[in-house]
């Protein structure tokens, strides 16, 4: 499964400019980072009177907007989608998905603390905290860092969430839900659908099918 871990802390404890030194030294080590950002009061990407803006206002479920270099989306959710199921559906290619914010998700946190912001951590116990990075002398029961100290941070990271990490050959999802699936069980629906799609017209070898399926009929 896709490794994540959440950077918590209070407002204003440095999150945000620690990530900013921690995803570049990742990324020199080869790994393929996505970050999620947690709004806990809702936000708005898009920008008024932008032509973007007055569609998604015209009744568009989904917008998106594409360039040479990157590709964008806005789409309506019914609720708050799980921390686990925004990684499935939009991170597959990437070794791990650190997150800022979601103090409440089950994942592993690593909390910035700084105390003339708050005077003890937000993490207590069964919040599944794995280490620290603060300057400040606070006991920890957990590795902790120092704020200079993102190399450290990196290596713990690495050894402990990336040294096994292997890119799943196969994503089923079921309701936007990652399903679990052996070697044994990617092989075999590998090369079923593999043989099945070759036979048709137009097949060439790709490096990568995706298949959408919806198993009830419209009415």
């Amino acid at each position: 499964m896709l490794p994540i871990i959440s950077v918590v802390g209070a407002s204003d404890s440095g999150k945000t400019t620690f990530l900013e030194k921690l995803i570049p030294e990742l990324s020199r080590r080869g790994y393929r980072i996505g970050v999620v950002k947690h709004d806990a009061h809702g936000f708005e990407m898009d920008r008024e009177g932008k032509d973007t803006w007055r569609l998604k206002r015209a009744g568009a479920a989904t917008i998106a907007i594409s360039s040479p270099r990157a590709v964008a989306s806005i789409r309506d959710t019914e609720g708050e989608l799980a921390l686990e199921e925004i990684a499935a559906r939009f991170f597959w290619t990437e070794d791990m998905v650190i997150t800022e914010g979601f103090k409440s998700a089950r994942f592993p946190k690593i909390e910035v603390f700084r105390s003339q912001v708050e005077p003890q951590p937000i993490c207590g116990p069964g919040s599944n905290l794995a280490a620290l990075v603060t300057d400040d002398p606070v006991e920890a029961e957990v590795p902790r860092f120092s704020f200079s100290d993102v190399a450290g941070v990196a290596d713990f990271i690495e050894n402990r969430y990336l040294r096994e990490r292997k890119h799943p050959r196969l994503l089923v999802q079921l309701d936007g839900k990652q399903l679990a699936i052996n070697d044994f069980v990617q092989d075999f629906l590998i090369g079923g659908i593999r043989g099945m799609l070759s036979r048709l017209r137009g097949w060439e070898t790709p490096e990568i099918v995706t298949i959408h399926m919806r198993l009830e009929e419209d009415e």
